[in-house]
């Protein structure tokens, strides 16, 4: 009898070890095949970031976040905000997105928040909305209003006034709508940047800062595309341009994945990192997983199959070792 479990055993032997052998051939090609056809799905190409400034900046204030996107391969364009009236300027903006060829994620800085809520309506290239302490206006509503919501901006500290009295009105023509808004000087360390850069920064920001007319914040919003497309956001918890509850707020109703950074309203001053993060989250950027590896549900059965077959063989030819030793 044991002569014969001994001769049993020499038969099977083979095709145990050729069981794991096939098995991994089988799964090989498929593993190569798969990772081919999924390339383009696995390699697939990373949005355009578009950047919008708000009132008092440009697009240079974006310039180390771009340069991060940059170095991650990211495809960036710091647009110019002409600063000159919602309607216009998120005509302006949407003329632009639609030169961009591919997805895109579209991030605003304070009153470029309220551009990019109006230039993505309608627009299926955007697939993220990246608020920078912006403003997120739902219809009708407008910037000079919801940053008066709730106490916070230094703007001005007399609501009533026609215009904020930590700005300048400067005449730009003989229409009673040709006036362009600055910070004013003394002002604008308090106001734009909660006083957390030294004089010489801060008077540099102040003398290259971008006016903004008084229709900008006074002209009613359209359709809000944080309705139909998901948004990300960053609170700055010293902001006094807006006021903290104010983005609170509108970061809470647009339902935006939030973030909160110890900063000034100017976040791309002190923690252009922090902003660079919340960019990369909502392009959906991560490190490599099995997601990525091109290895699809048949691959991985198959690769399941080998292993199980590799178990089993080992099995028996520990089983006939024992039984040769027996």
């Amino acid at each position: 009898m044991t002569q014969l479990r001994h001769a049993r055993t020499r038969r099977f032997l083979p095709l145990a070890l050729l069981l794991p052998t096939a098995a991994l051939i089988t799964a090989g090609p498929s593993l190569a095949s798969e990772g081919a056809g999924d390339a383009p799905a696995r390699e697939r190409a990373k949005p355009t970031v578009v950047l919008v400034h708000g009132a008092w900046a440009d697009a240079s204030g974006w310039d180390q976040v771009s340069e991060s996107l940059q170095a991650k391969g990211y495809p960036v364009v710091a647009t110019a905000n002409p600063l000159r009236g919602l309607s216009d300027d998120s005509a302006y903006l949407g003329a632009r997105l639609k030169a961009i060829k591919g997805p895109i994620v579209l991030v605003g800085h304070s009153y470029g928040g309220a551009v990019i809520t109006n230039a993505a309506t309608g627009n299926p290239a955007v697939e993220s909305l990246v608020y920078i302490a912006g403003f997120a206006p739902d219809k009708g509503e407008e910037t000079l209003s919801l940053a008066a919501r709730f106490p916070g901006s230094r703007l001005t500290d007399d609501p009533s006034a026609p215009v904020p009295t930590a700005v300048d009105a400067v005449p730009i023509g003989t229409g009673p709508t040709d006036v362009d808004l600055y910070i004013k000087p003394d002002k604008f360390g308090e106001v734009f940047l909660s006083n957390r850069l030294d004089a010489a920064r801060t008077a540099v920001l102040a003398a290259s800062q971008r006016p903004i007319t008084p229709l900008a914040g006074a002209e009613p919003s359209g359709t809000p595309a944080w309705k139909t497309i998901p948004s990300w956001y960053l609170v700055a918890t010293d902001d006094h341009t807006i006021g903290t509850e104010n983005l609170r707020y509108m970061a809470k109703r647009a339902g935006s994945t939030t973030v909160e950074v110890d900063a000034p309203h100017a976040v791309m001053e002190t923690d252009p990192g922090a902003i660079t993060d919340l960019i990369l989250r909502a392009a959906h950027d991560s490190g490599p997983g099995l997601a990525r590896t091109g290895m699809s549900t048949q691959a991985i059965a198959l690769t399941g199959a080998a292993l199980l077959a590799l178990v089993t063989g080992t099995a028996l030819v520990l089983g006939g070792r024992r039984s040769k030793r027996g």
